[in-house]
């Protein structure tokens, strides 16, 4: 018994110390990806006010960190395909796409991005419901031609990703997020059409208006 003692005293060991520094990567890619979530939504909303640069600043911070989490889970590859890592991913790239379409109408590519193609499409989908938000912001302001201009950039979005007819457990659940699009898209087109609608029938008055006077 003494030899079977010490055998599984050592094995013993060797597990604690193998999981201590799986447990100590992963909390600490844990810190990383909250960070790197938190960074992102305050550029979204830097986004939604205009501070492009600010929003650069934050999505900046948030790939620093994304580079970081990698780095910390090099030693310990089965963390990189957890949720944790994957939301941060999708967060960023949400980020990154929300920016580029309202600032300059361009989109980022994922691998330029660094994150992967199910976190990627999901966030591309996300971005979606910000585009309405700045969609509906800008209709208030009565640039009515930038708005459809955005609504055309949702149509392509959502064209490519009914497209992505792949089981969830590749995309990430991305079927639902499509739908979840679909549902934004027609509830946007609506809004604008009453915008357009009305922006016609404003003229037609005014325009009658001066007739009669």
């Amino acid at each position: 018994m003494g030899k079977l003692t010490a055998r599984l005293e050592l094995i013993a060991e060797k597990a604690r110390t193998t999981l201590s520094s799986k447990d100590a990567a992963r909390e600490k890619a844990l810190r990383s990806s909250r960070d790197a979530v938190r960074h992102c939504a305050d550029a979204i909303r830097a986004v939604h006010r205009g501070e492009y640069n600010e929003a650069k600043k934050g999505l900046s911070s948030a790939r620093q960190l994304l580079k970081e989490l990698d780095e910390t889970l090099k030693e310990h590859q089965e963390f990189l395909y957890t949720g944790f890592v994957y939301t941060a991913q999708k967060e960023y790239a949400e980020g990154c796409a929300t920016l580029g379409l309202i600032s300059e109408d361009t989109l980022p590519d994922p691998d330029e991005l660094g994150v992967g193609y199910a976190a990627y499409l999901n966030g591309l989908g996300e971005t979606i419901g910000e585009l309405r938000r700045h969609i509906l912001d800008t209709i208030r302001k009565g640039d009515i031609a930038r708005c459809e201009e955005l609504l055309a950039a949702m149509d392509d979005i959502y064209g490519v990703l009914v497209t992505m007819d792949f089981p969830d457990a590749m995309t990430g659940g991305l079927r639902r997020t499509t739908d979840s699009v679909r549902g934004i898209l027609e509830r946007t087109r609506g809004d604008l059409t009453i915008a357009v609608r009305q922006r016609e029938l404003e003229e037609k008055l005014a325009n009658l208006e001066k007739k009669l006077t």
